[in-house]
């Protein structure tokens, strides 16, 4: 039986295969082709489903560590709203409810969500920071390293001293170590972050960088750090969408190039110059 609170329900099903009986095996082969759908099943749904009785359900979900068929379920969607991208699909493998009008509905609305928790004042602040630090350090795991570069080429246009990490061939530490008081962090705080991420946020903050969060965690709002920006990113398929946290890496960026003054305008100008000397676009 899987005991430990942080194995996944796919995990329990495959660590306790080799303990099940026939039909407890036939169960398990049905759940792990479509396993998000046992979210929305009731016991008798599934064992209709998979050609067994009630009965070898309740020692199933007993066998992969759950004391009930509803806690089972209740994990499922835990697991789904985590983000696990197999939990979100249907037997066929394609989202559920994943016409183009239900994407674009959705993107508008996390757009919307993403963008109206934001202040004029707050975002300055922030830019004002990003422009004027020593260093400049944007940290992004899984999509959030996308988000991270992303912001990271356009910000070094107008200014240098501009880190992404991770950095490939170092260690997470070895890059924090350059880190300190006159920097400047901004970290994408996207599920499913790593499971250092909270020992990160310890290091920044004893770093004493000034630190933004961008992302969806929950309980971002009572993390260490100066600037949080929460956004909306709930999917309307298998995979979480991402609008939101694009447009505010554009704002910031576009509200860094605008205000980067005349430095900005003059290292944008050795750009080009560089750029038509070497042929390069």
């Amino acid at each position: 039986m899987a005991s430990a609170t942080r194995t996944s329900f796919i995990a329990r099903i495959r660590d306790a295969t080799p303990s099940m009986h026939r039909s407890e095996l036939r169960l398990a082969e049905a759940i792990l082709h479509f396993p998000g759908q046992i979210a929305s099943y009731t016991a008798t749904e599934l064992a209709q489903m998979a050609g067994v009785s009630n009965a070898t359900v309740t020692r199933f979900v007993r066998k992969i560590g759950y004391a009930s068929f509803e806690e089972a379920r209740q994990a499922v969607r835990a697991e789904q709203a985590a983000g696990t991208a197999l939990l979100r699909v249907d037997r066929e493998g394609a989202p559920r409810d994943g016409q183009i009008a239900r994407h674009l509905d959705r993107s508008h609305d996390n757009l919307e969500r993403s963008l109206a928790r934001l202040d004029d004042a707050e975002i300055g602040a922030l830019v004002e920071t990003m422009i004027g630090a020593d260093r400049l350090w944007l940290i992004g795991f899984r999509a959030g390293q996308a988000f991270a570069r992303y912001l990271s080429w356009q910000i070094m246009q107008v200014r240098g001293n501009v880190f992404t990490l991770p950095r490939d061939g170092e260690t997470l530490s070895e890059s924090l170590a350059g880190i300190g008081p006159r920097d400047c962090v901004v970290v994408f705080a996207l599920r499913r972050p790593p499971r250092q991420f909270d020992a990160l946020l310890s290091v920044l903050e004893e770093s004493e960088a000034q630190t933004a969060l961008i992302g969806d965690l929950t309980g971002l709002e009572a993390m260490p750090a100066r600037w949080r920006l929460p956004c909306s990113t709930t999917g309307a398929g298998p995979l979480f969408d991402h609008v939101g946290v694009m447009a505010v890496c554009g704002i910031l960026a576009s509200s860094a190039i605008e205000g980067s003054g005349a430095a900005g305008r003059e290292r944008l100008r050795t750009i080009e110059n560089i750029h038509d000397s070497l042929d390069e676009l």
